[in-house]
């Protein structure tokens, strides 16, 4: 069996594997042992036999941390720890409510009894699979009472040659996390002990098409170039199980869903096919569902017969079994390996048949998950998987599969809460059923607001069950629905710029979503938006999952905003922080909100390819303040010989100027570390499962009214030999000059969003001057509030006093307290608050 394990290539030390602590960073008992992993983290452990685990475990591989200072007090046959963050008190007995307690020191207090529920703020779930709304979150890390627990007593280890391993019953093992409401130095840590994300090919990033279908290559490259036809562009290509025999096997072999051998009649020439999307700018990933093992039926089958010790011609069926070495090496190397050969760029491993294998307590999930992340990073690749969570610990697998949601308003009122809060647990990069999967009704509105969701969640993945009236092609719904999903989807391309930068960050710690309690901790009104989420460094979003009002025809959602100047990158409307709103939006857009001295860079190109850097950038800038982002772009990027044209080009600005008006079109840009900073300290750090950075620093200095794009720092040698560049200001066209390098230019725009341009080498240095004293930020919401108003579903008389009222000369205080008396729907009274209390270039 040895000699099998150390054969097998995807079976070696885990990458960041440090799993042994040092000396100094452990205390000692009858019975039990304390590691003060840092400042902020005890692993707690009691044995019954007396010796203890040093194996990395599916949670932590690495303990050979730096250590923290500590002060420990012999207290009989227990110990008092102290660190600066917290104090943990155990009496070496069995663990006990009185005898194990930790508590906050500083300006948090907290206090978590062993035993007792942590009112943790929940992680995430195994599966989202037939749930039709909420879903019960398994635990994280951060507690508004500043204590989370992560006991890891049942998960299965890995041995020093990187085999898995069974633990020895009867041992407790905890990790306590006391940090207080320090949030992001919880996550930070978790990242520590248990591994950091790997960093996603950018191509990941882009728009992915799945849908559960029985498509021919035909009908499949038939479909691509529809969408190429659309100007809608796809950068991965998801083949569900219908790419393997399905219906063509035999009734008496079983079960049709696992299968490794294409579908003959549907694709003749599997390599041929895979080549045209490759062409086509596609990276390919085909649907996996393993737990029926391999069959005769399969083209693979007498290898992996011959490999196992088996007689071909008996077709005894193989079963699968990744807890054995020799089946975990057949399946790699007979099964996958080929169809790589062919083409097939990752796996998706759709598996859900339960926690039990062949090995006490080892998950098959979690066997498959690892192996195959393994087995994708050999050769320099970046090891890209798509699977499903199966625990603490799952962030280091790249792309998780949340399940086959629900169609309801009920299951996209959850997704946002469900991403955002997955963060607590490190879960940062989910991809969901976009559109929902299966049941429900036809409901165009709730379709393109799932749409708007997914451009801002982690992956966008529209999928779809095997029922033809279940579709996502925005060209089978109505004209308003699809004009805001063709938008949405190129807007999505549009932000893989600043969407890699984020994953170069992600890869050094902090989630590209994250809940408003990560950014603002203690501000009970960050606890009470759980729909609205920090998206990346730069940008608030706040998805509308709930349907429009009837009579102002807007989806309406409550936002807080931190304190500091929000401009909403699709409406150009500007609003003060430190409150409250209530936002209103057609079906073009959804609140997606920068911050003041925010950076968003966009590909600016009509091609929107996200395999690559692109040759034109536009950078959305929101003045109020100043700001820099780090734009992070890397060779990866860039090399993928097989990249195509790629479809879509560049969204149209449906708004114009955006006054009154919103949709995914125009400009829009991003940057940052933990809350809403533009530091570079994430960018160019090599990350995981990527190589090297260029970065590209970009600054706006609002009292010099200068914004500066630095000379490319790092390996540039995947970037445009020349670059053009389009800075578009969202605030009041400049009342003095504007230069670039010097030179006088003229701007294109109106108040509220205007531009300029300019072309160099990335290893040159841009300067635009921007004279005439600081920016005016904000827009006159008029004519936002008469556009409300013309197409509002209510009496007009009423409409007509409203617009007396609205287009008075009057404050805006006194207007709103003067629309309190006209007979006006409620959301429609609403809508025209948001715009009347909106900042204007005069306030």
């Amino acid at each position: 069996m040895q000699e099998i394990v150390d054969s097998l290539s995807v079976v070696r030390p885990l990458p960041e594997a440090a799993p042994r602590a040092r000396s100094e960073q452990q205390v000692h008992g009858a019975g039990w042992r304390i590691t003060v992993l840092s400042d902020g983290v005890f692993r707690v452990e009691r044995s019954a036999d007396g010796e203890f685990e040093d194996r990395a475990s599916t949670f932590a591989i690495r303990r050979d941390l730096p250590p923290a200072e500590f002060a420990v007090e012999r207290v009989g046959d227990g110990v008092v720890v102290t660190t600066a963050r917290a104090r943990l008190r155990y009496d070496g007995g069995e663990f006990s409510a009185s005898g194990l307690v930790v508590e906050i020191l500083g300006s948090d207090s907290g206090r978590w009894r062993y035993g007792e529920p942590t009112r943790d703020l929940g992680g995430t779930a195994r599966t989202l699979d037939d749930v039709d709304g909420r879903v019960d979150l398994e635990p994280g890390v951060v507690s508004r009472d500043g204590i989370g627990v992560v006991d890891d007593s049942t998960s299965f280890l890995f041995e020093d040659d990187g085999w898995v391993g069974s633990r020895v019953p009867g041992r407790s093992d905890l990790y306590v996390f006391a940090f207080g409401r320090d949030y992001t130095d919880a996550v930070g840590d978790l990242y520590r002990v248990s591994g950091h994300p790997m960093r996603l090919p950018r191509w990941a990033l882009g728009n992915w098409w799945s849908r559960y279908h029985p498509y021919s290559d035909e009908s499949y490259l038939a479909l691509m170039d529809r969408f190429d036809e659309e100007r809608i562009p796809f950068s991965v290509a998801v083949i569900d199980m219908d790419w393997h025999r399905v219906d063509s096997v035999p009734k008496w072999f079983g079960s049709s869903w696992t299968g490794y051998s294409w579908e003959p009649t549907l694709f003749p020439d599997p390599a041929a096919f895979l080549g045209a999307l490759h062409e086509r700018g596609l990276r390919t990933t085909l649907n996996l569902h393993p737990a029926d093992g391999v069959r005769a039926f399969e083209d693979a089958y007498p290898a992996m017969a011959r490999a196992l010790g088996v007689d071909p011609d008996t077709e005894q069926p193989i079963p699968f079994d990744p807890a054995d070495p020799a089946f975990l090496q057949a399946y790699f190397r007979e099964l996958h390996h080929p169809l790589e050969r062919q083409g097939v760029d990752f796996w998706w491993i759709d598996w859900q048949q339960g926690r039990t294998s062949g090995m006490a307590g080892v998950d098959p999930l979690w066997v498959l998950n690892h192996f195959h992340h393994l087995d994708a990073a050999r050769d320099g690749k970046p090891g890209m998987t798509f699977s499903r969570y199966a625990g603490p610990g799952s962030h280091r697998y790249a792309v998780g599969f949340s399940g086959d949601a629900v169609v309801s308003w009920e299951s996209l009122d959850f997704q946002p809460e469900f991403t955002a809060t997955a963060a607590n647990i490190g879960y940062g990069w989910w991809s969901h059923d976009i559109g929902g999967h299966t049941r429900g009704v036809r409901d165009d509105e709730l379709a393109t607001r799932w749409v708007q969701f997914g451009v801002f969640s982690p992956i966008m993945r529209l999928h779809s069950a095997n029922n033809p009236f279940i579709r996502k092609e925005p060209w089978v719904f109505p004209p308003e629905h699809r004009a805001a999903m063709d938008d949405a989807l190129r807007f999505r391309h549009r932000m893989v710029p600043y969407l890699h930068t984020m994953n170069h960050r992600a890869a050094a710690g902090v989630p590209l979503v994250r809940p408003m309690y990560h950014l603002e901790p203690r501000r009970q009104e960050a606890y009470e938006v759980p729909n609205q989420y920090a998206f990346g460094s730069e940008l608030l979003v706040a998805p509308v999952t709930t349907p429009r009002d009837d009579a102002s025809l807007r989806g309406r959602v409550k936002v807080w905003l931190p304190e500091g100047l929000w401009t909403d990158i699709f409406t150009d409307a500007v609003y003060q922080g430190g409150r409250t709103v209530e936002m209103h939006r057609t079906l073009g857009s959804v609140p997606a909100l920068l911050r003041a001295g925010g950076i968003l860079p966009l590909d600016g190109g009509v091609e929107l390819d996200a395999t690559r850097n692109p040759e034109t950038l536009e950078v959305l800038v929101a003045p109020g303040a100043s700001g820099e982002f780090v734009l992070a772009e890397d060779v990866e990027g860039g090399a993928w010989a097989g990249a195509g044209a790629g479809a879509g080009a560049g969204a149209v600005d449906a708004g114009g100027s955006g006054a009154g008006t919103d949709g995914f079109a125009g400009t829009d840009s991003f940057a940052g570390t933990d809350g809403f900073a533009g530091t570079d300290s994430f960018a160019g750090a090599g990350g995981v499962g990527g190589g090297p950075a260029a970065r590209t620093a970009l600054t706006w200095d609002r009292e010099r009214g200068e914004f500066r794009i630095e000379p490319v720092r790092g390996d540039a040698s995947a970037l445009p030999a020349q670059r053009e560049w389009t800075l578009t200001f969202l605030a009041a066209r400049p009342e003095g000059s504007v230069t670039v390098n010097g030179t006088i230019v003229s701007v294109d725009g109106v108040d509220g969003r205007w531009s300029v341009t300019a072309s160099s080498a990335p290893t040159a240095e841009v300067v635009v001057r921007v004279e005439g004293g600081p920016l005016r930020i904000g827009t006159d919401r008029t004519e936002a509030a008469r556009v409300i108003l013309e197409s509002a579903q209510s009496a007009n008389p009423e409409k007509l006093a409203a617009w007396d009222i609205v287009s008075s000369p009057r404050g805006a205080a006194e207007k709103i307290a003067e629309l309190s008396a006209v007979d006006l729907p409620a959301q429609l009274r609403a809508a025209l608050v948001e715009q009347l209390a909106a900042v204007t270039p005069e306030a």
